[in-house]
């Protein structure tokens, strides 16, 4: 099974996509709007992306976000107690069995991998996306 979406990222973009992936796990709506919050706070509102969540062979689901620019790479940040941001991409990396960054000449996809299948909705059912900061490639795998 695969869910594909072309967006601008803009912040009320956001739940539109929440509610795209309704069907989806609690960690997939969470991964995938973290990763789409990274672009619109690091490259500006209105960049257009794809996201993609997939079922992988192996039953696990990998979520993908590919924005066009190859240069502005995420980086984990560890923030502290007061920072207002910085801790999207540090909780994808908790969630995450791996997560990493395939570029392009013209693009960038930014991947994690998560447990279980594609729709396996939880019973949380938050709707909220924090913020984060900046963003550098982390790990590729657990």
């Amino acid at each position: 099974m695969t869910f594909e979406l072309r967006l601008l990222a803009t912040v009320k973009s956001v739940p539109e996509l929440r509610h795209h992936l309704r069907h989806h796990s609690y960690e997939v709506r969470l991964c995938t709007t973290e990763l789409v919050t990274n672009v619109i706070d690091h490259l500006g509102e209105g960049t257009p992306v794809t996201i993609r969540v997939i079922s992988t062979d192996h039953g696990h689901t990998r979520v993908e976000v590919t924005d066009p620019d190859p240069r502005a790479l995420p980086v984990l940040l560890h923030a502290t107690a007061t920072d207002e941001s910085g801790r999207g991409l540090a909780l994808l990396d908790v969630l995450a069995r791996g997560w990493g960054v395939e570029q392009g000449a013209d693009r960038k996809t930014v991947w994690c991998e998560l447990e279980g299948s594609t729709s396996t909705p939880r019973t949380c059912d938050h709707d909220t996306a924090p913020s984060q900061g900046p963003v550098t490639p982390s790990r590729s795998s657990r």
